[in-house]
């Protein structure tokens, strides 16, 4: 199966909107465990603007389940991972300025930097994954960097999805096939849902994790969010 990591920083972006503690990221961190979520991400950026450098060292002790922290590795960001010791560290080449994560690695003109944080990662026995478009080269670059995961960009597919176009999932299939040729890991991840995540797990093979925020708490809303962790659970299994 097909595990399923929630990503809270909606609901972190929530709570830093009326600057108090409600939605209390601990309390929703407890219930999405309880609920079933296989995982927690979060993805605390420069700004703070979700997610705060602190949440990530609060949430270390709640957390147990598989703890999964994204960020662009600047030393503020390396210190921080290498005092919590989560269970994956996803690095994003994500600039300062942007809204979201918008583009995967050049792991090929990044080669030498990621492999040197990446090493640094597992000598404190930190799984690594590094986010990445459906490239071949960027899947091989990859590989050489010493990750032990990649995580596909998804953006695309889902795109092409919600407009018919089920040929969009092609070449995600092609990434993944090829990373498990090098040994990679498969995780995935950006605009995934309830409406688009069942076909992408029927295509896509060797999928070991799928990160989901910003869908699965719009979902909720409507549906609840016990019954749409539940819902998703169901669709990945």
């Amino acid at each position: 199966m097909t595990k399923l990591s929630v990503n809270i920083n909606k609901i972190a972006t929530l709570r830093n909107a009326r600057g108090g503690n409600v939605p209390n990221l601990i309390e929703v961190t407890k219930d999405l465990q309880k609920f079933g979520a296989q995982g927690i991400t979060v993805h605390p950026r420069p700004d703070e603007r979700h997610i705060r450098y602190q949440d990530a060292y609060d949430l270390k002790h709640i957390i147990t389940t598989e703890y999964n922290i994204e960020g662009n590795p600047i030393p503020n960001f390396v210190d921080m991972v290498l005092k919590i010791k989560p269970t994956q560290v996803t690095l994003v080449p994500d600039s300062i300025d942007v809204l979201t994560s918008n583009a995967g690695w050049d792991t090929i003109s990044n080669n030498h930097f990621l492999a040197e944080i990446i090493l640094e990662f597992k000598n404190n026995n930190i799984r690594t994954s590094i986010f990445v478009d459906p490239v071949l080269e960027m899947i091989e670059g990859a590989a050489k960097t010493g990750a032990d995961r990649i995580e596909l960009y998804t953006e695309s597919y889902a795109e092409g999805f919600s407009k018919g176009n089920t040929e969009a999932v092609k070449p995600f299939t092609n990434a993944a096939l090829k990373a498990h040729q090098f040994g990679l890991g498969i995780n995935a991840g950006h605009d995934l849902s309830l409406e688009n995540i069942k076909y992408f797990k029927q295509q896509v093979p060797h999928l070991l994790e799928v990160s989901i925020g910003h869908a699965l708490i719009s979902e909720a809303l409507y549906l609840g969010l016990e019954n749409v962790v539940n819902m998703y659970l169901h669709k990945l299994s």
